[in-house]
């Protein structure tokens, strides 16, 4: 069913739209080397072989999964042949190139440079991670997008009307139709070959059906009319399609673009104090296998960076989130994360401590380590009181509310506030206080 033109090809309407660069490379059989970067079943492979049709060039293929230097060598060798006795062009299609180390990609390197090969990367993970810069600067990166639902019922409807379809398929129903259009993630081949399934199966149980004696004598053909008791019958049913998926689709890898994707998704949900987002985020990543200790630890520094003092107790649940995880495991601990993702979404947020320790941090890179006043260094050592360490220091707790006006900024940061409190949560009770301190040791305004 991969389609032989670009006239059958569906989706991925952003790169293929009249006038553009990969289209005009196809139309006009020019192809320039590229890494198609996207989901499984977008169409990466088509795209390389309807480049090599059009501009009637050579086409070797390889997954990096299994060919290592010298199979590529074997391919820019033939290449080279072909270029010295015939002048064709060699199209080099690289599945997973992702796969590859940096020398496997650096014996690629020459061969692209002088164009020896035409080199067309697949890849699902993100290029700008796992291909060398120095590749990826003589490569254009056209990034795929997962199929519609729309594109994916297209197909599998073409399938069951093509003549290079399945052969005399079995009726499927609309819905087993949509349900597969729906739950392949966007992905062709999984749906295809789901509906391949449930087809073979049907055919399968039909078959031995219809092979049964019936009970009444009168032949197979009544008996084979009548619906199974499982609900199967003579079609491919939603249930049969269900059956056939065999999975809820959840396209994730724990070290791909979804992986920082999902967690960044569930922070910003999080952070916006959406607990239906944040959950629905928290269940795509535990239902794709990931490891619930770093969702915890994410967990916990969201506590202090956007929540902070207006809950303090943000931070003990995460804790004690993380300590759950650890002690409980999957997939129990599921319940432990969910509830902590709700708190956290429903707590009153503040950065105002990530935000003041930035602050902090940026006057220090700017000024240098700062010097204490001589009355807050340490004194705990023989010989401290001769270098003046410590004396003068003004004993907070012999003050009325424990308040002294003593200055405690080194001298090149009088005058300097970091810290800024927000109205939100328990902050603003915390706000009102500093206020009172800063009053009590001279510091307003």
């Amino acid at each position: 069913m991969r389609p032989a033109s670009l006239g059958e090809f569906v989706g991925q309407d952003h790169l293929l739209g009249r006038g553009s660069a990969l289209r005009t490379a196809i139309e006009e059989g020019r192809p320039h080397s590229m890494i198609l970067y996207g989901p499984p079943g977008t169409g990466k492979t088509t795209l390389a072989r309807l480049l090599a049709v059009n501009s009637r060039a050579a086409f070797e293929e390889a997954s990096a999964v299994n060919a290592g230097r010298a199979e590529v060598r074997e391919v820019l060798q033939r290449a080279q042949h072909r270029r010295d006795t015939s002048g064709e062009r060699t199209i080099f299609f690289l599945d997973e190139i992702h796969r590859f180390n940096k020398a496997q990609q650096d014996t690629l390197l020459p061969a692209v440079e002088e164009g020896l090969v035409v080199l067309i990367g697949a890849t699902t993970e993100n290029p700008y991670f796992e291909v060398n810069s120095a590749l990826l600067s003589r490569c254009r990166v056209y990034e795929l997008r997962a199929l519609d639902d729309e594109h994916v019922l297209a197909l599998l409807r073409r399938s069951l009307g093509d003549e290079r379809g399945i052969p005399g398929p079995p009726r499927v129903d609309d819905d087993a139709l949509e349900f597969l259009a729906a739950r392949s993630a966007g992905d062709a081949r999984t749906a295809l070959s789901a509906l391949d399934l449930a087809c073979e199966t049907v055919q399968n149980r039909n078959r031995a059906h219809s092979a049964e004696p019936s009970a009444s004598g009168l032949g197979n053909r009544a008996h084979s009319a009548e619906p199974s008791a499982s609900g199967l019958g003579g079609a491919v049913t939603l249930r049969v399609a269900e059956d056939a998926l065999q999975r809820s689709a959840i396209l994730y890898d724990k070290g791909g673009d979804l992986h920082y994707d999902l967690i960044s998704a569930w922070i910003k949900s999080t952070r916006g104090s959406d607990p239906d987002a944040s959950l629905l985020y928290l269940a795509a990543m535990l239902e794709g296998g990931e490891d619930p200790r770093f969702i915890a630890r994410r967990m916990v520094i969201l506590a202090s960076e956007d929540i902070g003092n207006a809950d303090p107790r943000a931070l003990e649940v995460a804790v004690s989130v993380a300590h759950a995880v650890e002690h409980v495991g999957m997939p129990e601990c599921a319940l432990n994360l969910a509830q902590a993702a709700v708190y956290l979404a429903l707590a009153p947020k503040s950065p105002a401590s990530y935000k003041a320790l930035g602050r902090a941090r940026e006057w220090v890179r700017e000024h240098g380590t700062p010097e204490p006043p001589a009355a807050l260094r340490s004194a705990a050592y023989p010989g401290a009181k001769k270098l003046g360490r410590g004396l003068d220091y003004d004993y907070p707790h012999d003050r009325p509310e424990g308040v002294s006006e003593q200055e405690l900024m080194p001298d090149d940061a009088i005058g300097e506030r970091f810290l800024e409190l927000t109205e939100h949560g328990e902050e603003r009770e915390l706000r009102k206080r500093f206020e009172r301190i800063r009053k009590a040791r001279g510091r307003e305004g």
